[in-house]
């Protein structure tokens, strides 16, 4: 008898080998750490073709320390020991780390339960995902309902795109009936998360996120997303005394593991930072330098590229931006090229002190900024980015609107706080502006 994965998938390996890299994939879809497993598996069988895939697919997605060409050449070398399914999983995972996401979508239509690798094409807590638009990842994850029934997993993801679909009441009871199953169920926590933040239940939200990664969750890997996610509260509830406190004790960069440090650190402080109110602000020097000049300049995924522009503008380092925006010019990935570089171009306009002109071109990238990845929340730092450019463009009105479209969205006091600001703001420049008229 073959060996089988938990999905009841055939791997072609030793029990011994077979048995880590379940165990591996198991905590994989919990968010908890499941790489070393992953890579005892390989360790047990050098010839495991899905292992050195999958963690090859885990260095790509999670900046983690893998060689990839000598992981994608091992996994190719040996998958024609392995069934149809491992070899279009190993051809479709090296496509991917190449910039071809098309096979990993075929393949998924042929094998829906390769759990990993719908996690890994669906935009997730987990990885950057692999379609264009979000409705294109909604459809890969409705057509394989059929082959998942009540698997606790796939209820957390179906969850998670739920909430995406703004069906708020769903993704609550999708979540809900995951954790029940199984209370350590990550990609469960974090549709919930999202559930709370997107229909303005803070205080709520604030407070089964502390319960949760202080007991079923504590073990999960990504923990600094869901203190990130904590910290969005706090910041919408206008707390910065409770922001300060998360960050000193949960997301201080040293804290990060492999790009979580850029995607929650540097946004949280960039977000941060943009707070009326806010003050003394931590930098994102530390940030930058454990993050690594190779993933600021050249990022691997358009995602994590959305969140390198943004710390290399909070740096005021224009010529990042400019060695980002050539590398993306010349990227594979049509998203790189035709999201990523304007956008950092964008950015670069800020950075030089071309407020008015950032505003817009960021303007010009709002629908087009779907295909960055990641989720709604996160993407919002570049509609707070264009607030920002706005403000410095003397343009209260537009940012009046903007401000005015985020609170309908859902309650914000630091949103109310900031279009008070802005209020106040045009009409001292409409008073000055009526002193100079008067005293010509």
């Amino acid at each position: 008898m073959p060996c089988r994965d938990s999905y009841g998938y055939a791997l072609t390996t030793s029990p011994e080998a077979a048995a880590a890299y379940d165990r591996g994939l198991g905590d994989l879809l919990r968010l908890r750490s499941g790489g070393a497993a992953v890579a005892t598996a390989v360790a047990l069988d050098p010839t495991f073709a899905i292992g050195h895939a999958t963690l090859a697919l885990l260095g790509h997605e999670m900046c983690l320390a893998v060689d990839l060409d000598a992981r994608l050449r091992d996994a190719e070398l040996h998958a024609g020991r392995g069934t149809e399914r491992e070899r279009s999983h190993v051809h479709a995972v090296a496509a991917h780390v190449r910039g071809d996401s098309r096979p990993l979508l075929q393949h998924l239509r042929t094998h829906p339960r390769d759990a990993l690798l719908l996690s890994a094409a669906v935009p997730t807590i987990a990885f950057a995902g692999a379609t264009e638009v979000p409705e294109d990842a909604w459809e890969l994850v409705e057509q394989a309902i059929p082959a998942y029934g009540e698997d606790w997993w796939f209820t957390g993801l179906l969850a998670f795109v739920r909430q995406e679909q703004r069906r708020f009441d769903e993704a609550m009871e999708l979540s809900c009936r995951s954790l029940a199953v199984e209370p350590a169920a990550g990609h469960s926590a974090h549709a919930r998360a999202h559930a709370h933040y997107e229909t303005g239940d803070h205080a709520a939200g604030l407070a089964w996120m502390d319960s949760w990664v202080s007991g079923s969750g504590q073990r999960t890997e990504s923990l600094s997303h869901f203190s990130w996610h904590a910290a969005l509260h706090e910041l919408s509830l206008g707390d910065l005394d409770a922001v300060r406190r998360r960050h000193d004790t949960q997301l201080r960069p040293e804290l990060g593991l492999g790009c979580r440090t850029l995607v929650d650190t540097g946004s949280l402080l960039f977000r941060w930072a943009l707070t009326p109110g806010a003050e003394d602000v931590p930098g994102l020097d530390e940030v930058a330098r454990l993050t690594g000049r190779g993933v600021l300049e050249r990022p691997a995924t358009p995602f994590l590229a959305m969140h390198a522009a943004v710390v290399l503008l909070a740096l005021g380092d224009g010529a990042g931006l400019d060695r980002l925006a050539a590398y993306a010019d010349g990227h594979a990935h049509p998203t790189q090229r035709e999201v990523v570089a304007p956008l950092a171009r964008a950015l670069r306009r800020l950075a030089d002190g071309q407020a008015g002109e950032a505003a817009d071109r960021l303007a010009a990238l709002t629908v087009a900024c779907r295909r960055l990845g990641g989720s709604d929340a996160q993407r919002e730092i570049l509609e707070e980015t264009r607030i920002a450019g706005l403000l410095r463009a003397d343009r209260y009105d537009e940012a009046h609107l903007l401000l005015d479209a985020r609170l309908d969205r859902r309650s914000s006091a630091r949103d109310q706080r900031w279009r008070a600001q802005v209020l106040r703001d045009a009409d001292r420049v409409a008073v000055d502006r009526e002193d100079d008229l008067l005293q010509r």
